[in-house]
């Protein structure tokens, strides 16, 4: 009888990277240099970097960030360097990833997702990991009404009621919500440490500390 293997481990993301150059000459961080750092950023993060693709513009596009032209290559890029990845050397706005993810039709995440997920990963101590959870849950709400956007935008009434609507409002609350407690408990390992440094204080224990980039 023949056994088969379970894979216990997950895959390794392939990930293609894209910025834009909107800087003027006079910007010492060129594309190349702020795309080379976002590379490691994402070897560290686990991903495999399969591409990246770079466009000189005075300013993102506020609907796709890239061109038009731009955006169908990095669309045809796809047969080269199969990527199921893409990202983002910037914050996108909610709009941006979601429209992107539709003309992709892979997972799209931005600079600031990337270095939150690196920081998850890093984070040893109660508040280290507390403050990073409120991190991403404060970086989800806007996008979460984002992706709901097209509901809103039916200005309420028949067809727009219901499940679509509810699971909205509950999804802002319960985030809110954890957003609340995740404050209130940092708040109170702050006072535990404080109380602490106060008793080491007292009893002149020396303490060093050393402080690193996230990798």
């Amino acid at each position: 009888m023949r056994q088969t293997l379970l894979k216990t481990q997950a895959e390794i993301e392939k990930a293609f990277l894209v910025g834009v150059d909107s800087k003027t000459s006079a910007d010492s961080w060129s594309i190349d240099s702020s795309l080379e750092e976002l590379s490691h950023l994402a070897k560290t993060a686990g991903a495999e970097v399969v591409g990246r693709l770079a466009q000189k513009l005075k300013k993102p596009s506020p609907t796709h960030y890239l061109g038009r032209g731009k955006l169908e290559e990095l669309i045809k890029l796809r047969e080269q360097c199969p990527y199921n990845v893409v990202i983002f050397n910037d914050e996108l706005s909610p709009r941006q990833q979601r429209n992107l993810e539709e003309a992709l039709e892979v997972k799209v995440i931005d600079r600031t997702a990337l270095i939150l997920d690196i920081f998850a990963r890093r984070a040893h101590t109660r508040e280290g990991q507390l403050q990073v959870e409120l991190a991403q849950h404060q970086y989800l709400l806007p996008r979460l009404a984002g992706q709901w956007s097209h509901l809103e935008r039916l200005g309420g009434g028949i067809g727009t009621r219901g499940p679509g609507e509810s699971q909205l409002e509950t999804d802002r609350r319960l985030i809110r919500k954890r957003i609340d407690r995740l404050q209130g408990q940092i708040e109170a390992v702050r006072r535990h440490r404080a109380l602490y440094r106060q008793k080491r204080k007292r009893s002149h224990i020396l303490v060093v500390a050393l402080v690193g980039y996230t990798n």
